[in-house]
């Protein structure tokens, strides 16, 4: 049975890229614009990993994953956060967060699927 990803992201492009190339690898996606949609969307999907824009509108990335590990549901999926904050101290405050891996914007292709196999595996 193929592994269940959720996506969430704010920009457009980003995210069919992010689901395009990750149903290309034969996963199922469920894709997520808005930060605020993101739990009801892990609950209702139950996926096996959860793809993180950290800058959203309306909430933070980094709330949406310290939700995610209080919610008894989505404690123990595994979160890569992407964001364009690569600033020093930024990784640090997203793994304190909760996020299982971390990449920086922009995402070429070949470290992506490496760390998201390396996640659902």
């Amino acid at each position: 049975m193929a592994k269940r990803i959720l996506v969430v992201e704010d920009n457009d492009l980003n995210r069919k890229l992010f689901c395009d190339v990750l149903k290309a690898n034969g996963f199922e996606v469920e894709p997520v614009a808005d930060g605020e949609l993101a739990l009801n969307a892990a609950r209702a999907f139950a996926p096996d990993l959860a793809i993180m824009d950290i800058q959203l509108p309306n909430i933070s990335g980094l709330d949406l994953i310290s939700a995610m590990r209080r919610d008894a549901s989505l404690k123990d999926v595994p979160v890569l956060a992407v964001t364009a904050y690569a600033g020093k101290g930024d990784e640090d405050r997203i793994r304190d967060a909760g996020a299982t891996e971390y990449l920086s914007k922009p995402v070429s292709i070949g470290p992506f699927m490496t760390t998201v196999r390396k996640l659902v595996d």
